[in-house]
C-alpha cells in the first residue's frame, strides 16, 4: 500500500484517479480548493480543502506521500498558476523523495514523429490554446528537473474529457509523444482507464522521467 495524494482530486481526471487508488487499497488523500460535502465524497478517500498555490499548504499535503499526482487544470483562476505549482512540486519531490505524476493535456502531443503539436494545428480550439501551452511548459520543466527527481507525465487521448465519459474497459494502449488513434482516426480513453494507467505506472514503474500517452 502506498500513500497517494491527488491534487485536483475532485476534478474529472483527479476524482477517477483517487477512486482507482482507493479501490486498489492505497491510502488516498484528495486535495481541492474546497472539500466536498459527505454526499459527494468517495469511500476510503480522505479530503483536504485548501489552495495549492500557497507554498506552505502545498508542502504540507505533499509531505508524507509516496506519490503525488498533479491533476490540476490551468483553467479559470488556475491559468498561469499550474506551471508554478508543478515547479514547486518538482522542488518538493527533490527534497522529500516522493514520486511525482503529472496529468497533462493532449495538446502537447505531436501529430506524427517530427510533426506539429496538436495545439499548433489550425483546427485546435483557440480557447484551449493557453491551457495547452502552459502544460507544454510544465513538461519542459519536468524534463529540466534535477536528475534525482522521480517523475512521470501522462497525456490522455485527444478525445478525453467529461463530454465523452465512456466506460472503464480495463485496457489501453501506450504510446510516447505522438497522439494515438484507432484505424478510424479516433483518439479516446475514459477517465477510468486513464486512472488505471496512472495507478499501473505508480505500482509498476515503466516510464521514469518520461511522458507517455494512453488511448484505446
Amino acid at each position: 500500500m502506498s500513500r497517494i495524494t491527488v491534487l485536483g482530486g475532485t476534478g474529472y481526471a483527479g476524482s477517477a484517479i483517487a477512486a482507482e487508488a482507493a479501490r486498489r487499497g492505497h491510502q488516498v488523500r484528495a486535495v481541492a480548493r474546497k472539500a466536498p460535502d459527505a454526499a459527494h465524497r468517495l469511500p476510503d478517500v480522505a479530503y483536504l480543502g485548501g489552495s495549492v498555490t500557497e507554498p506552505v499548504f502545498l508542502e504540507s499535503v505533499a509531505g508524507e506521500s509516496d506519490a503525488v499526482v498533479s491533476a490540476l487544470s490551468p483553467r479559470g483562476p488556475m491559468l498561469g498558476q499550474v506551471r508554478i505549482v508543478n515547479a514547486q512540486l518538482i522542488g518538493l519531490a527533490d527534497k522529500l523523495g516522493f514520486r511525482l505524476a503529472v496529468v497533462l493535456g493532449a495538446g502537447s502531443l505531436f501529430t506524427e514523429p517530427g510533426g506539429p503539436r496538436l495545439a499548433d494545428l489550425p483546427s485546435f480550439p483557440a480557447a484551449f490554446k493557453p491551457e495547452a501551452d502552459e502544460m507544454a511548459e510544465v513538461l519542459s520543466d519536468l524534463k529540466a528537473s534535477p536528475a534525482g527527481v522521480d517523475w512521470f507525465a501522462v497525456s490522455p487521448a485527444s478525445g478525453f474529457g467529461a463530454f465523452a465519459p465512456g466506460q472503464t474497459l480495463g485496457r489501453y494502449r501506450v504510446g510516447g509523444d505522438v497522439v494515438l488513434a484507432d484505424a478510424g482516426g479516433n483518439s479516446y480513453i475514459s477517465a477510468g482507464d486513464l486512472a488505471n494507467a496512472v495507478l499501473d505506472e505508480i505500482e509498476r514503474p515503466a516510464h521514469r522521467r518520461a511522458r507517455f500517452t494512453v488511448a484505446y
